[in-house]
């Protein structure tokens, strides 16, 4: 069914340890994504959903799978902990898709690991169906991250603050390294170590730049840049990780372990929605500088890399940092522009941008409705339409002369509202119908969290099917808080 070849468990020892999934009393299939699994060439071979069940919830183990718990660090909140690892995860293989790139199908919830520390390794259903909805929602979305493979129940319960369903979540990313997993190595000062996982990255991620005069300069200035154009896009979109800890930055460049992870209702650029963030440091507008603080972290590991002259290296270093914020800046405002209906260069565009969201703010307006009606005033659509979203609207009707002004030029009004509709989503996994999904799913009632899943697949979409799922929380309905699974 899945043909593997495993190049981490090809790597020494110390950089994972071998492990078994825990056994599940009835599995359940409740979720199988046919078309990931069809551009990764899986052969599904007549497979049924009990045999899907059994596979992805780690009781069959197929053929050249070599399940491992990837050792790394972290700074979690600022804080370094030496030892971290896959607590609750386990890494079956990797394979090959249909484009030849290497893809990691892991296994989340899966069990004790010898880094569980003192945690049951399992996962609750709820953090499940979440990570398979955002997901997939960011693939439709065009934003980078690990992608949902299968969901399945296992018939146990779990305990947290409650008893609780479980469950297993198989994802696939292009690799799960993470800045943590230099971390780990340069804290016990094993160069080679580090050197080796570099290379591994290099052979992996980023070949091309085995030409380049410092190769491993030239690996930190990519992951530097992927990083700036990730967190760039989760802004254009509303998006809250939640919890940006080091070792849940891939260097792959894609969103990973978005646990207690939300989306913006109301624009508010202090926003914390991560019940474990208690002093806003992932908050909305700061994931720009985290990200910047976590390339320093990965920046410090790889400097004996970068150049034997420890002055030279650090300046090395220094100018990926400053990179990373020039190609955020770049990002951020092309992305924003975009939204706006802005074409070409502007002197005030910067301005425009940021009064518009400061109104956003003072306003209380919905961040994704606001921007999608935005479009249909493009288009035509009367300007109340846009002023009804917004409980203080004082200096609206000025920013939007400024910006009728600005986006002149020779589209139609049609043109110009489907440019603006192709990058303003209709449709986010609001955090309200997540919980909703989620509250069902509990008495086994997974409707609604199938009818998401398809829904947010046509992001750009307005299907009058899925009115009701665009439509921003009532008051009542409004979630103030996200969990983790652990």
């Amino acid at each position: 069914m899945i043909s593997f070849d495993n190049s981490y468990a090809r790597l020494p020892q110390t950089f994972h340890r071998r492990a078994k999934p825990a056994a599940a009393r009835a599995p359940e299939l409740i979720r199988f994504n046919h078309s990931l699994a069809e551009e990764l060439g899986l052969d599904k071979g007549g497979a049924d959903e009990v045999q899907f069940a059994q596979l992805f919830s780690g009781q069959v183990i197929p053929v050249g799978a070599e399940p491992l718990a990837q050792a790394y660090a972290g700074h979690q909140f600022g804080h370094f902990n030496p030892q971290l690892g896959d607590g609750r995860a386990l890494l079956l293989g990797e394979v090959i898709d249909r484009h030849g790139n290497r893809r990691d199908i892991q296994l989340k919830g899966a069990g004790r690991t010898a880094f569980s520390r003192n945690g049951d390794g399992l996962a609750a259903l709820g953090p499940v169906l979440r990570e398979y909805l955002v997901s997939e929602a960011f693939a439709a979305l065009n934003v980078p991250a690990t992608r949902a493979l299968a969901a399945v129940s296992t018939g146990e319960q779990v305990v947290r603050e409650t008893m609780l369903p479980g469950a297993v979540f198989t994802r696939v990313a292009a690799s799960h390294i993470r800045v943590g997993t230099f971390q780990f190595f340069a804290a016990q000062g094993d160069e080679d170590a580090v050197k080796t996982l570099a290379d591994h990255v290099i052979d992996r991620h980023y070949p091309d730049v085995r030409a380049a005069d410092n190769p491993y300069l030239a690996m930190l200035t990519l992951i530097a840049e992927r990083q700036a154009r990730l967190i760039a896009r989760w802004l254009s979109i509303g998006f809250i990780h939640g919890v940006m800890n080091t070792d849940n930055m891939a260097i792959s460049g894609e969103t990973i372990d978005f646990g207690p992870c939300a989306f913006l209702d109301e624009y508010d650029p202090r926003k914390v929605f991560s019940s474990i963030d208690q002093r806003g440091r992932y908050a909305y507008a700061n994931q720009p500088g985290i990200g910047q603080w976590n390339i320093a972290r990965l920046a410090e590991c790889l400097l004996p890399l970068l150049d034997a002259d420890e002055e030279k290296a650090v300046e090395a270093a220094n100018g990926v940092l400053k990179g990373f914020g020039d190609t955020f800046q770049a990002e951020w405002i092309d992305l924003f522009k975009a939204k706006l209906g802005m074409t070409g260069e502007g002197a005030d565009d910067r301005l425009l941008v940021t009064d518009f969201l400061e109104l956003m703010h003072q306003g209380e307006a919905d961040f994704t409705l606001t921007f999608r009606t935005l479009s249909k005033v493009a288009g035509g659509a009367a300007m109340e339409t846009l002023t009804d979203l917004f409980t203080t609207p004082l200096g609206l009707s000025d920013w939007l002369v400024r910006w009728r002004a600005r986006i002149e030029d020779a589209r139609t009004e049609a043109q110009r509202q489907a440019a603006m509709e192709a990058v303003n989503p209709a449709l986010i996994p609001r955090n309200h119908r997540i919980e909703e999904a989620i509250a069902a799913a509990i008495y086994n009632d997974f409707s609604f969290f199938h009818r998401l899943v398809e829904a947010l697949a046509n992001p750009y979409a307005e299907d009058p099917e899925t009115a009701d799922l665009r439509v921003p929380p009532t008051p009542d309905e409004r979630v103030t808080r996200t969990f983790c699974g652990t």
